[in-house]
């Protein structure tokens, strides 16, 4: 699996297992939203061990990057809120922070 891979499938299951629980608590939503919120921090937690680093702490460093970018994708998507030209240019630089930390040079 690529780190990329591995990385938007977290963010994805993150964001849905996130929600879930908003749902629960904000929207009056069945409890079972909770199990299915668990579920999917447990695939997004399995997920990040899949990302080609020796260190945990730069793995998740990383994922934050994508992470943003994949909570503007679901601001538009599910909850209809176009992001603005402040989200987008926050989520830049969190993806060149990603980039830095996942890819910058490293002493051998």
């Amino acid at each position: 699996m690529t780190n990329l891979a591995a990385f938007i499938g977290a963010a994805l299951a993150e964001i849905a297992g996130c929600f879930a629980f908003w749902a629960w608590a904000r929207t009056n939503a069945s409890a079972l939203w909770l199990i299915l919120g668990v579920a999917s921090l447990i695939v997004f937690a399995g997920l990040l061990t899949f990302v080609d680093t020796p260190a945990a702490g730069r793995a998740y460093a990383a994922y934050g990057g994508i992470y943003v970018v994949a909570a503007l994708v679901w601001l538009k998507l599910v909850e209809g809120v176009d992001p603005d030209r402040w989200d987008l240019s926050g989520a830049a630089l969190c993806l060149a922070g990603m980039a830095v930390i996942l890819y910058g040079p490293r002493a051998a």
